[in-house]
């Protein structure tokens, strides 16, 4: 029998999704709780990696299993041999064919960043701090330039090994919420696939360019001629979330 489940998990401890020899991985830890749970090994595949000390609200994943526990209650299980910041939060019978990689259609991130004078440390584990002011009114009207279809080969960490550079970006949109002396953003991405650290590159070039250290032209050269110096910093991980995964359908019903 196939089930899909949805799970959160905060990435600050682990070396990314995938199961590797020298971290300790998100993948890792729910095949052992589904080992516990359903006395076998049993391999679970996800909407897609996501990196070390990247964190996800939403991230899918789908398995195979043999076992008498209603579809529903799989989630309570699994969360009784899953560590604390791990979850398993919904859990149904799958079509049989599901592929929870392969027919993922859309994936949102978001990457959340806080202006402040100074750090605040309830903030840090899942947000950038940005001390001072940046131009916010800049950073949302250039949101829409990465929107569409382009080669973010610039965007993509060095060496990574894919067939083709050349992503459709739906949409990217900023939000913020001021509070007292303190700004939170955030910049929701959503694509029907990623590059390696596209999405921290995106917004760390979106931030330069708020700040006033990039200019429109040079988010442009970046695509045009794939150009590494025409974009922004790659921002650390901890700010990157992996929100949700659509499929077209409510699997989760």
């Amino acid at each position: 029998m196939r089930y899909a489940i949805s799970i959160a998990y905060d990435g600050t401890d682990y070396g990314g999704w995938q199961i590797q020899k020298n971290s300790v991985t998100v993948q890792e830890k729910l095949e052992e709780a589904c080992a516990k749970a359903f006395g076998c090994r049993t391999c679970v595949t996800a909407s897609g990696r996501t990196d070390s000390g990247v964190h996800a609200a939403g991230q899918v994943c789908h398995f195979d299993a043999e076992t008498t526990i209603p579809a529903e209650k799989i989630a309570d299980v699994l969360n009784i041999y899953l560590p604390q910041d791990i979850a398993v939060t919904k859990s149904v019978k799958a079509p049989a064919d599901f592929d929870s990689n392969r027919w993922a259609k859309r994936k949102t991130y978001c990457y959340r960043m806080y202006l402040s004078r100074r750090r605040n440390p309830l903030k840090d584990r899942y947000s950038l701090f940005i001390k001072g002011e940046i131009d916010l009114e800049k950073l949302g009207d250039i949101a829409g330039i990465f929107e569409g279809e382009h080669d973010f080969k610039a965007y993509c960490k060095s060496g990574s090994q894919v067939k083709t550079t050349v992503r459709e970006v739906y949409s990217v949109e900023v939000k913020t919420v001021c509070s007292g002396d303190c700004t939170d953003v955030e910049i929701y991405v959503t694509g029907g696939g990623f590059l390696y650290n596209m999405v921290r590159t995106m917004a760390g070039t979106m931030l330069n360019y708020a700040e006033g250290s990039l200019s429109r032209e040079d988010i442009i050269r970046s695509f045009d001629e794939c150009d590494r110096e025409s974009v922004g910093r790659t921002l650390p991980a901890k700010g990157l979330m992996l929100e949700r995964v659509d499929y077209g359908f409510d699997l989760f019903k």
